[in-house]
Order: structure tokens, then C-alpha cells, then sequence
């Protein structure tokens, strides 16, 4: 039987026993999550939404990787796709799908905000919920990809953190309503990442900029400023996404993992920031007029 390559403050453990669904697999953290996991023996279900995605995922990792089409706000297939994880065995979830709406709370569309919730925090809940009769016949594991936004909210993110927050308190919920089950649950706190996201969040800030009215910016345009820049310094110069597998697949491996793990030296200095008195937290967060 394999064994998992070492990680710093890992036991060793046999890996490789059975399968585990990856969420949003199609780039980023979930895809290099599907490489690193089948790196250590495992079979991995990945769920995308782009059937351009499913072909790259097939042709690179062949029979090691089940793919399916999915999109986590949709009830059915994401009962479709419990059902059938559910029949052939599980033995950990990595929920992972999400998407970030920069725009000013003041002007953003409320369909808009109640989608960035849909898809970061009541679709991750639909999956577990999906898939928690494997997780339960295997004493499985869950690992929940957060964002250190879990801790500390900024300028022009608001309905990312509070997404974000609200899937910090979900995890710690279902870590202790499943533990007399025997099922771990992690939360992965990674700070600034080179993925898509942050040009498909861009973008997505745009639009809506674009469809607001002439103060939104009259009011905003230096916090729109930053963002945009902090957007383009976080997709070139972010930790790559295969640090981020890594700890996963360390909190998924492990035999005692932690609660909770954070990923890179700025998620460190955030949270840092996030225990300091609210005056002073408040100082150094709030956006300079």
C-alpha cells in the first residue's frame, strides 16, 4: 500500500483507501487538489461546470478521476450527484467551489449578492448534505476551502466575506454536530492565491460598475482603484495553487489533523490583524478617503 509523502508534522498513514469528491475542479485550487490527491493514491471525483474542463481533467488523469458536470446551486444535480458518489463509496469531501462579487455593498444588485452566497455557502452545505451517508458509513473527512476573509473583512468584498464568514461558522457547526460520528472536519484558510478567480472576479466587478449608477463611482472610485490593482498584484505574484493542495491534502491525510489551517505569510499577518482590539483592526482596514 502507498504512503503519503511526508508533510511537516505528519504522521504516516496508509492514503489511497477509496475515493474523494473535489468540488469546482476546473482550476485552481480545485484542479491542483485533483492532482495532488490521486498523487497519493486516491480516486477522485471532480465536479466542473465546463465540458471543456471534464476533457482536460479525462485526458490527464484518465480512469483515476471521475468526472461530472455540476453546478452546486442546482438542487437536482446536485442530487444526481450524491446519489451516485453515494453508491459507489466516499471517503472525504473537499468542498471548494466558489466565486468572489467585488462591488460597493451600497450598489450592489441584491440577486447578485444572494448569488455569491448561493454558490459560497448554501451550495457548499447542498454537497455535504448530498454526500454525508458515505462520509458517515466511511468515518470520512470533510475539508471546507475558506479564505482568510473568514477573519477579516475589506473594502469593496462585502458579499465575499460575508460568504466567507458564514461558511467559518457553518464549518464549525458541522465539525461538532459530526463528531460523534467519527467525521473530521477542516477549514482551509488560504490568503492571496494565484487562481482565476481573481479575473473572473474582476470581471464580474465590472459588469456591475458598469450597470450602476454615475456616484457609485463618484463615491467609490479610489476603493475601485485598489481593488483592481490588489486584483492584478494577487494573479501575479499570489502563492500557486499547489500550496494550497498540499495542506488540504495534509488535513485530509493526517491522523490528527487540526480545526483549522492557514496558507501563506499574508494569511498569517490577517489574522494577527483579526485579533487586535476593533478600534485599531478597524484603523487599519477601513478604506482612506
Amino acid at each position: 500500500m502507498r504512503y503519503v509523502d511526508r508533510l511537516p508534522g505528519m504522521r504516516e498513514r496508509p492514503s489511497g483507501d477509496g475515493s474523494v469528491l473535489v468540488t469546482g475542479a476546473s482550476s485552481g485550487i480545485g484542479e491542483a487538489t485533483v492532482s495532488a490527491l490521486i498523487g497519493c493514491g486516491f480516486h477522485v471525483w471532480a465536479t466542473v461546470r465546463r465540458e471543456v474542463d471534464e476533457h482536460r481533467l479525462l485526458a490527464t488523469h484518465a480512469d483515476r478521476v471521475t468526472v461530472r458536470r455540476c453546478d452546486i446551486t442546482d438542487p437536482d444535480q446536485v442530487t444526481a450527484l450524491g446519489a451516485e458518489v453515494v453508491a459507489s463509496g466516499l471517503v472525504g469531501l473537499v468542498s471548494n467551489a466558489g466565486i468572489a462579487v467585488p462591488a460597493p455593498l451600497e450598489y450592489l444588485p441584491l440577486e447578485h449578492f444572494r448569488h455569491q452566497l448561493e454558490v459560497n455557502l448554501v451550495g457548499q452545505l447542498a454537497v455535504v448534505q448530498a454526500v454525508l451517508p458515505a462520509l458517515r458509513r466511511s468515518r470520512g473527512r470533510v475539508v471546507v476551502v475558506g479564505s482568510i476573509g473568514d477573519r477579516i473583512a475589506t473594502p469593496m468584498l462585502g458579499a465575499y466575506n460575508a460568504s466567507k464568514f458564514g461558511l467559518l461558522g457553518l464549518t464549525d457547526s458541522l465539525r461538532a454536530e459530526l463528531a460523534p460520528s467519527g467525521i473530521r472536519v477542516m477549514l482551509i484558510e488560504p490568503g492571496v492565491i494565484s487562481t482565476r478567480i481573481w479575473n473572473s472576479g474582476r470581471v464580474r466587478g465590472e459588469e456591475l460598475l458598469a450597470a450602476a449608477p454615475p456616484e457609485a463611482t463618484t463615491h467609490y472610485q479610489s476603493q475601485i482603484d485598489r481593488i483592481r490593482t490588489d486584483a492584478d498584484r494577487a494573479g501575479d505574484h499570489g502563492l500557486p495553487p499547489s500550496a494550497v493542495a498540499d495542506v488540504i491534502t495534509k488535513a485530509m491525510t493526517t491522523n490528527n489533523p487540526r480545526p483549522r489551517y492557514l496558507v501563506g505569510r499574508d494569511a498569517h499577518i490577517a489574522a494577527v490583524i483579526a485579533r487586535l482590539p476593533d478600534r485599531l483592526r478597524y484603523r487599519l482596514t477601513a478604506a482612506k478617503a
